[in-house]
């Protein structure tokens, strides 16, 4: 009433004076293996609060004191006990095992006082004073908790207690910078036994005062739903219950030492008196704190489980275990600590939003696409609103610039998001977006930098920029460049061999022949595609052994580059062999240069990147030839997004366009030239014929996605902020679009305005949109 908090804590079977301690002091609850050992220490070693201080005295029983002194690291733990034969339930006396720990306590402050070293000692910070009193439950055990023999004891207890905390204040000078916690491992039934899971067992008191401790609340009403508040008369002290195992979490945050490793305990804020800021990084750390545990827990059964067995946890994903942290750090920046909380109320918004809006449909009797066009944007919007922090972040870096540079960023957002709208009708569009690129190095003074991959990135982005010019509909077929395209392959793939050669010892033996197989793909791809050719003009037909070759390196495409090492160059190259090999196979001409030159670009990309990161000043801990695919980015050092993830956003658009548009018009069917399949068939099979026509427009786009997600690792941002702006950019474009679907035209007016809403991944076009009129046709 006067000083401090309290509440209950709720402990866990069994209730046994061990597995209870190892709760309190190292925040985790008993593992049943015990059982083996009788309760009678854990089976497996682990940290504790103890464990983590400066030094910690402990008075009390053996059983219990030296099984936190036993595996300690370093001499900093130390116990006094009586001797185990005094833990006698005959004896005439038992209180004597509680005024033992206060006399010795007593004694050994009244010596520190006369000892210059043990009194510096006692004047360090991050201390732990450990006083076990084991008497009340002894008399428990033997006189039942109804008895004199235990009334008379809890009042030796109360008393000396009150004597202690008046000698620290005395010895400490009433400094305030201790903090008193009392509680209890187990409670006990009125016949005087535990270990079960009655609440008169695993019910246990709670109170704490002093340093870093609230001072009591009074409060009108609360809700619980025993009675112990009235029978306390404590209906208006505002009671907080806990875990037991959070009393840990909650003592190492008090002397300000890291929680204990294997704690599972949740730290209680509602104790403690502190600023928000550190409330917030103390709850965040402790997250880490169990992430850290889970992570470990799932590789350890991950190994020893058959991996078609192994279902990982969906709901602590990576990625999810990404935005929860990434969302919490962005808030505690933006001093915004009580969203740094996790809250369903967003989720639960939506969901009755999308509960009204299908309502509604149903009342009305709406056919079943209104369902779609009305409940698709409900989960959109929901993602966006969960990302709001990321687009308040972008707005203000805008806001902080100067008038000038905020007019020429919209200016140049603007006219770069015209010319993407411009490329859907005039692909030369795409040769002057991208001889705007090749100018970038110059504009960032990235020249001066790095020559040598500005170079790079100038020549590939000139030669790529050639691709838009060339005829789409009514090209010639030349088997000449579908060669030239495999033997540039062939000898970036020597040069490769040779780099890996002389930089990894172990290339040689264990990578050499994944490259050597990927080749062999690669020329085999070219004699495929020599000898169909020479057959058909012939008018031979495709040769069986022709078509069998074109199905086996189509299937070994996909499996291939999983056999690669996860090191971030080696696995895009190893991409790029696989899937060029299967292109080279569709192609009838100058298109089988494309996916060369473009992955070339997405290479020089990623360097560029990489130069632009550490030219804004922030460091960038691996190299990109060192980088790994399955790298675990540190999750609480994910950066804020800055206006240069805008242009990083825009180039993935404008790559992706690019993709699509760079050789061919994929809006109409008339674009499509059949003949690009008679590798592998050449009987008429829609179906067939139709795949494989559109794998080879997903190829580039493969190769961009695997080059923006390279950049995504090396920029050290997530993911999902980058894809938001993308998305961002998409709806914007959208808006000219939604102006220029028509249903009337040629099959390839009709399939460019359908083409372009499709595009943005967000909208359904109805099939009156893909078909002429007749009428107007």
């Amino acid at each position: 009433m006067h000083e401090g908090s309290w509440g209950i804590s709720h402990t866990r079977v069994p209730t046994e004076s061990r597995p209870g301690h190892v709760a309190l002091i190292a925040g985790f609850y008993e593992d049943v293996s015990a059982v083996a050992k009788g309760w009678k220490e854990n089976p497996v070693e682990f940290d504790s609060l103890l464990n983590e201080s400066k030094y910690t005295w402990g008075w009390g029983s053996p059983d219990i004191l030296s099984m936190f002194a036993k595996d300690v690291s370093g001499d900093h733990v130390f116990i006094h006990t009586y001797d185990a034969d005094d833990e006698d339930f005959g004896a005439h006396d038992v209180t004597k095992l509680d005024t033992w720990v206060f006399d010795n306590v007593k004694e050994f402050f009244r010596a520190a006082r006369n000892n210059q070293s043990l009194f510096s000692k006692l004047n360090e910070e991050k201390i732990v004073f450990f006083l076990h009193l084991l008497g009340i439950d002894t008399n428990g055990h033997a006189h039942r908790p109804s008895s004199r023999e235990y009334k008379d004891n809890i009042k030796i207890v109360d008393a000396g207690i009150k004597e202690i905390v008046s000698m620290f204040k005395h010895f400490y000078g009433n400094d305030g910078k201790t903090a008193f916690v009392f509680t209890a491992d187990h409670g006990m039934t009125d016949w005087g036994v535990h270990g079960a899971g009655h609440p008169s067992e695993t019910l246990t008191p709670f109170v704490t005062w002093g340093a870093g401790i609230k001072y009591p609340q009074n409060v009108s009403t609360q809700q619980f739903e025993d009675a112990f508040l009235k029978e306390w008369k404590l209906e208006n002290w505002k009671r907080q219950d806990i875990n037991q195992a959070d009393i840990a979490p909650l003592m190492a945050s008090l002397i300000g030492v890291p929680f204990p490793l294997n704690s599972v305990g949740i730290l209680p804020l509602d104790y403690l008196n502190n600023t928000d800021l550190f409330k917030a990084e103390s709850i965040f750390a402790n997250a880490i704190q169990i992430l850290e545990q889970f992570k470990v827990k799932m590789t350890q059964k991950k190994e020893v489980t058959l991996s078609f067995l192994f279902t990982p946890f969906k709901l602590l994903s990576e990625s999810k275990q990404h935005n929860i942290l990434r969302k919490a750090r962005s808030y505690i920046k933006q001093r915004k600590y009580d969203e740094a909380k996790p809250s369903r109320l967003l989720q639960y918004s939506f969901v009755a939003i999308g509960v009204l809006v299908a309502f509604f449909l149903l009342i009305q009797a709406y056919p079943w696409t209104y369902y779609i066009y009305c409940l698709l944007p409900v989960p959109i919007w929901y993602a966006v609103l969960r990302e709001f922090q990321v687009i308040q972040d972008l707005v203000a870096s805008l806001l902080s610039c100067p008038p000038s540079h905020f007019v020429g960023y919209l200016l140049v957002s603007t006219l770069g998001i015209e010319v993407l709208v411009l490329s859907f009708f005039y692909r030369y569009m795409l040769t002057a977006g991208l001889i705007a690129f090749a100018g970038w190095p110059f504009i960032t003074q990235l020249w001066t930098r790095a020559k040598r991959t500005s170079l790079n990135w100038i020549f590939f982005s000139l030669l790529l920029a050639v691709f838009p010019l060339m005829p789409v509909v009514g090209r010639k077929p030349d088997i000449s460049l579908v060669m030239t395209a495999g033997l540039l392959v062939l000898l970036l793939s020597l040069f490769v061999v040779a780099s890996l050669t002389k930089r990894k010892d172990s290339f040689v033996n264990e990578e050499l022949p994944l490259h050597l197989l990927q080749m062999l793909s690669m020329v085999l791809s070219m004699y495929v595609v020599y000898s169909t050719d020479n057959s058909l003009l012939k008018k031979q037909g495709l040769p069986l052994i022709n078509q069998i070759i074109s199905w086996i390196i189509l299937a070994s495409s996909f499996v291939l580059p999983l056999l690669s090492p996860p090191i971030l160059f080696e696995r895009l190259f190893s991409i790029l062999l696989s899937l060029m090999s299967t292109y080279i196979l569709l192609s009838r001409g100058y298109e089988a240069l494309f996916p060369l030159v473009l992955s070339c670009l997405m290479f020089a990309w990623i360097h560029m990147e990489q130069e632009t990161l550490q030219q804004s000043g922030v460091s960038c801990k691996q190299k990109v030839n060192s980088i790994q695919f399955i790298y675990n980015t540190d999750l609480t050092q994910l950066r804020q997004l800055c206006l240069d993830d805008i242009r990083r956003a825009f180039f993935l658009v404008f790559f992706l366009v690019t993709a699509f548009f760079g050789t061919g018009n994929i809006a109409s069917v008339n674009s499509f030239d059949v003949t690009s399949v008679y590798c592998f068939l050449t009987v008429f099979s829609p179906f067939i014929m139709g795949a494989l026509m559109m794998w080879k427009i997903l190829i580039p786009f493969v190769l961009v996605m695997c080059a923006f997600e390279a950049v995504q690792l090396t920029t050290q941002l997530s993911s999902k902020g980058l894809f938001l702006m993308v998305l961002v950019i998409s709806d914007i474009m959208a808006l000219h679009f939604f102006f220029l679907v028509r249903d009337y035209g040629s099959w390839l007016d009709i399939g460019t305005r359908s083409f372009q809403k499709l595009f943005r991944g967000l909208d359904f076009c109805t099939t009156k949109s893909f078909y002429p009129n007749p009428r107007k046709s």
